[in-house]
């Protein structure tokens, strides 16, 4: 029996379809620089936290975030990084730095744990424990209107 029709995209065909691109603006970088930038913050991360500057590493992480087609490895190399911020951060001191992100920093952040969630089996870096912990604490002060905001957002991280 031929089953080559169950693979075809029929979305493809539909004129009323939505793209991710016609859902939000592109980041009006090209795509390799926004591996530089990432690579670069990368770096400034690995310095912050070596100092102890935990806070400092978590605002230059979560300011313009990868997102959009085309710049997979800039988000797998941004989450890496907010990976190892939130591994080195010892559990009391994650109210205060919530507390000192912006609203657009801490959607950003609850983006970064959704996705750490989601790769919980495939990513040796995530503890669950800790992004409950971390999201436990960032609801408490941002509030539900945090995740609601990243629920709508269409813009991945």
């Amino acid at each position: 029996m031929d089953t080559a029709f169950r693979k075809i995209n029929v979305d493809l065909f539909d004129e009323e379809a939505l793209l991710p691109s016609e859902l939000y603006d592109p980041d009006p970088r090209a795509a390799a620089q926004v591996l530089a930038d990432t690579r670069e913050k990368s770096g400034a991360v690995r310095g912050s936290l070596s100092r102890g500057d935990i806070a400092g590493a978590l605002e230059v992480v979560l300011d313009q975030a990868p997102y959009g087609e085309g710049v997979d490895e800039a988000k797998a190399l941004n989450l890496s990084s907010v990976l190892l911020i939130l591994n080195s951060t010892k559990t009391s001191d994650i109210p205060s730095l919530v507390k000192h992100l912006t609203q657009q920093q801490q959607d950003t952040l609850m983006k970064y744990l959704y996705k750490g969630m989601a790769q919980q089996g495939d990513h040796a870096d995530v503890n669950g424990s800790v992004m409950l912990g971390w999201h436990e604490r960032l609801t408490e002060v941002a509030g539900i209107g945090c995740i609601v905001r990243v629920m709508t957002d269409r813009r991945t991280v």
